[in-house]
């Protein structure tokens, strides 16, 4: 056998040693790191200290299952000294904003809640604020639209255009009514209508009841009329203007937190959080804080697009186009 190709023989088998081990090191690691996922929720590891949670509610405000059972968990979480709660949303459906604003004020009998408005918090996005101790407002955010809508588009004029007939039995006249395949008839947009009050009354209640004021003694707030941060702190619809840093203020002033804890977010869990990706974000974000959670999370994102869909009785600002 000649030199070269000895030389050859060891340099493969030097290969395959460093792939075995190479391997095995890789191998270690995810065993490692979903053995500490497995051990792990939000109270434990690094978080087995006391810390203030912060949970972000923005976008379209909806009934989702995961954001309650989240909420509940930090309510029995004895790591978690206060909450933060951010909202940054210009509505969505009543019943979701109604769930949210049910589940922090169970929360707020056992920790401080303190919110913190972003660029908007109108509608739902304003009840799931008024669930909170204490609510922080930039002087530019849009607020308020206290009230209810439901829409539907109706199509009857189009379909008459284009030759296209929609048939029907149903068991009742009320029955599927409002349609958008048909005019509303006066019978529907009754019963519409007493929906909406009804959703109307609960939400003027809920913050004549949390805000100790009148929604009469409030120019234009009856008609569901928007303001900004500056307006509604003069009308008392929000307490303080600022950011977190007023938030974390009020939470050590006013509630007794230390100043020295770490502000860490609270996630939702997510379908299919699972995998090495998932588990680098978890475990970056717990032990380097948001910043480490943030850069895992450029790593492991794959964007997505999805349409959202609401039904139901809604409560979003809708700002008109012309």
């Amino acid at each position: 056998m000649s030199l070269e190709t000895e030389i050859v023989l060891d340099r493969r088998q030097l290969r395959r040693r460093l792939s075995f081990w190479r391997g095995l090191a890789i191998t270690g690691l995810v065993l490692a790191i979903g053995g500490y996922m497995i051990s792990a929720d939000e109270t434990s590891g690094v978080l087995a200290q006391n810390h203030v949670a912060r949970v972000n509610f923005t976008g379209t405000i909806t009934e989702d299952r995961a954001q309650l059972e989240l909420l509940r968990k930090m309510r029995d979480a004895k790591t978690v000294s206060g909450v933060i709660v951010f909202v940054n949303s210009p509505g969505g459906t009543t019943t979701g904003g109604e769930a949210i604003y049910q589940e922090l004020r169970l929360l707020a009998e056992k920790k401080p809640v303190v919110a913190q408005f972003g660029t908007v918090a109108a509608s739902a996005g304003y009840i799931v604020g008024l669930g909170a101790d204490h609510i922080v407002s930039r002087g530019n955010t849009i607020t308020g639209s206290v009230g209810v809508i439901m829409q539907w588009p109706e199509v009857a004029e189009l379909m008459n255009k284009v030759g296209v007939k929609m048939n029907e039995v149903k068991s009742g006249e009320l029955k599927a009514s409002p349609s958008p395949f048909a005019p509303a008839d006066e019978p529907s947009l009754a019963v519409v209508k007493e929906m909406i009050e009804d959703g109307y009354r609960w939400f003027a209640s809920l913050v004549e009841t949390r805000r100790n004021i009148k929604l009469a003694d409030v120019p234009g707030l009856e008609k569901g009329r928007v303001f900004s941060g500056r307006e509604a702190l003069t009308f008392k619809l929000v307490d303080e203007l600022g950011g977190e840093r007023e938030a974390q203020r009020w939470l050590e002033e006013k509630r007794g937190i230390d100043k020295d804890l770490k502000v860490i977010d609270w996630k939702p869990a997510q379908a299919g959080s699972w995998g090495l990706p998932f588990a680098m974000t978890n475990v970056f974000g717990n032990l380097f804080g948001v910043h480490g959670q943030q850069m895992a999370e450029m790593l492991a994102r794959n964007p997505a697009f999805a349409t959202l869909g609401l039904d139901g009785m809604l409560s979003v600002w809708q700002p008109s186009e012309n």
